[in-house]
């Protein structure tokens, strides 16, 4: 059954906003573990808006569960990386002036580097997951790479017009699903997830992780981040379990 892993970046964008103390990712990830949480993905941008490296580092201390680390190949993080030693990290294309990530990383025109970088890593025995857009290329460039998993990008999902649009794309996640399982890959997914459209991505069969994070941290402002994060578990083993039957 898919399991969530909560995205705790916008906690930290809190607090940056006043360059403040508080509220403390640290504390939210402690939070989100007793909430039920698997794992926590934190993105250390290199204009460190909101993730600082310090919280990186006191996460992977602290944490029970899986810490995913979500960067872009630059050489400082992967030095970083190296040191801090995530269980998980996931390669993402960066922009400075964009608000979230935008799109997936161009594996193919990126290969070389990307497998210079995948090496490095699993040397390290940190795992290696490209995040992508649901193409056939993309998935087989992340595997010849040396990839151990990829996380298919679910925005055009997310942000699907109509009815029709929506079904296209889930066709195309299950499509990119099955190419990664041929290659070995693991399958994770993510991005504008939320409460009211991740049942029929959830329904989908083989799915690792999830990592959500903009909308459980929207929701916790009403009710907190436990709650929030057992909220999110909730619907995922729901709808997982259509695909158990």
């Amino acid at each position: 059954m898919a399991q969530l892993n909560v995205n705790i970046d916008h906690v930290a964008t809190i607090r940056q906003a006043r360059k403040a103390d508080e509220p403390d990712p640290v504390w939210a990830a402690a939070e989100c573990e007793l909430g039920g949480a698997s794992g926590i993905t934190m993105h250390l941008r290199e204009d460190c808006r909101h993730i600082q490296p310090r919280d990186v580092e006191l996460v992977r201390q602290v944490a029970k569960v899986k810490l995913n680390l979500e960067m872009a190949m630059t050489e400082a993080m992967v030095r970083f990386a190296l040191k801090v030693k995530p269980d998980q990290v996931t390669l993402v294309p960066e922009k400075r002036q964009e608000l979230t990530t935008e799109g997936g990383l161009d594996c193919r025109k990126l290969q070389k580097h990307l497998a210079a970088v995948v090496r490095r890593l699993n040397r390290a025995d940190i795992e290696v997951s490209a995040f992508i857009t649901p193409d056939e290329d993309q998935v087989k460039a992340s595997a010849q790479a040396g990839c151990q998993a990829v996380e298919l990008h679910t925005g055009s999902y997310a942000n699907a017009p109509s009815q029709a649009q929506l079904t296209r794309r889930l066709g195309e996640l299950e499509k990119a699903r099955d190419i990664g399982w041929a290659c070995g890959l693991i399958i994770h997914a993510g991005h504008g997830l939320t409460y009211r459209n991740i049942g029929p991505v959830a329904a989908l069969e083989g799915l690792e992780d999830f990592n959500i994070g903009h909308s459980i941290i929207v929701r916790s402002v009403f009710v907190g981040i436990r709650q929030a994060t057992r909220e999110m578990i909730e619907l995922i083993d729901k709808y997982s379990s259509y695909c158990q039957q």
